[in-house]
């Protein structure tokens, strides 16, 4: 199979086999923006967390707030890995916990913060996780008793479809 990948301005299109496919089909692959990514955790677990130091994460949903304004899929591509290097906060967590769902929301500015606030109104917090790099109180939230599929369509995002072969 030949692949020709093409990008104009906002018109992106794919040539496979000489076929052209709309540009639908690889958008995420330039997307920007800010995703959610849900994480179960099978039992209480203590995880040294970087300079954080030793917290206690306890059996359940969590939701991860993140932007990648440089390469959406690459970014989620390597939260789902499992061998990687530890970089960031949630690479801690992502050891123990399996990844349940990854929601975007595409936007050129970076609007991960505003998302956390309204999380952090709704959600017990993790204090400093995931949030170095702003003033935010966190980026990871205990959802308790389910409730933040229901925000998702508040929150304007959609489902990312993981490829299953991470």
């Amino acid at each position: 199979m030949k692949l020709k990948l093409f990008k104009y301005c906002y018109i992106n299109f794919l040539i496979i086999d000489k076929k052209i496919y709309d540009k639908s089909i690889i958008r995420i692959n330039w997307m920007k923006g800010s995703y959610l990514i849900n994480i179960y955790l099978k039992k209480d677990t203590k995880i040294t967390v970087g300079r954080l130091g030793n917290l206690k994460f306890h059996k359940g949903n969590y939701i991860y707030v993140g932007s990648a304004l440089n390469g959406f899929e690459q970014r989620i591509n390597r939260h789902l890995r499992k061998m990687k290097k530890i970089h960031w906060h949630i690479d801690y967590l992502l050891k123990y916990g399996q990844i349940i769902n990854v929601f975007y929301k595409e936007s050129e500015k970076k609007e991960e913060c505003l998302i956390a606030k309204k999380l952090n109104n709704i959600f017990p917090s993790i204090p400093d996780f995931g949030c170095s790099d702003c003033n935010c109180e966190s980026h990871l939230f205990y959802d308790f008793n389910d409730k933040f599929k229901e925000l998702i369509g508040q929150l304007d995002m959609k489902t990312y479809f993981c490829d299953a072969k991470h």
